[in-house]
């Protein structure tokens, strides 16, 4: 069997099968990426596009950003339940004891779905007697306002977005919108089809510089997580086709 499908042994006569959905959702990140770059190769520099291009290419950025979440939602709950199964096969005793650790000293399966996703990576750190991401780490910073960005258009509500005038002095309370170009606006290059007079979150924020941004920051934390740990990441074999261009 491939990476994706590892067999276990059953009973007689059976088979039994583990899916690894986090190395899908990684490629579906990859190639949204890839698509949203090649539109904006087309196009960027020319007079105008096609507004069914338009369409596709706001789609393949957000659903890069989708995957990139879900890929790392789904490979760190795929670790915790192989070690809550006891489902792992290492050649080491040290990564079977570790794996062991976690599924013995976090096994209360309702306190896991609750914990935060990010909080979720740095416990079984803990757990394996590792360092844990410093809050100011940028990887472990940039995951974070990444699932913070894909909450928000996830469970969308509309709120006002102000472009303020010279002649505005009022200082309302910080939308969802100011917060972002706050926390983003010089870490990746802005949609180039967005004219530079609207609002940085979402219309020029949302272009192929973000959804690479999200899925070279994600394989960064998740790289330096297993390094971590001695484990090899689920994505290894595939490493070679995670391209963003």
């Amino acid at each position: 069997m491939d990476g994706l499908h590892p067999e276990l042994p059953g009973d007689t006569g059976s088979i039994r099968i583990r899916d690894c959905f986090s190395v899908r959702y990684v490629q579906s990140a990859s190639l949204f990426c890839q698509m949203g770059w090649a539109i904006e190769s087309r196009y960027t520099g020319t007079r105008s596009i096609p507004a069914e291009e338009l369409l596709r290419h706001e789609a393949f950025v957000l659903n890069a950003l989708f995957s990139t979440v879900a890929f790392l939602e789904a490979t760190i709950n795929e670790l915790w339940s192989d070690a809550a199964d006891d489902a792992f096969f290492y050649t080491d005793e040290k990564s079977e004891a570790l794996l062991r650790a976690v599924g013995e000293k976090w096994n209360n399966e309702n306190y896991f779905d609750r914990t935060p996703l990010p909080a979720k990576y740095q416990r079984v750190l803990e757990i394996g007697n590792r360092p844990l991401f410093p809050d100011e780490d940028p990887d472990f910073s940039g995951v974070k306002d990444l699932i913070a960005i894909r909450n928000y258009l996830m469970h969308y509500r509309r709120e006002w977005v102000i472009i303020p005038s010279d002649r505005d002095v009022s200082a309302p309370a910080e939308t969802h919108a100011e917060k972002f170009e706050r926390l983003l606006k010089h870490r990746f290059a802005e949609n180039p089809f967005v004219p530079k007079n609207l609002p940085f979150f979402p219309d020029r924020c949302l272009g192929h510089g973000c959804a690479e941004w999200a899925v070279a920051t994600s394989l960064s934390f998740t790289d330096r997580f297993f390094r971590a740990l001695s484990l090899p990441a689920p994505y290894e074999g595939i490493r070679d086709e995670l391209a963003t261009r």
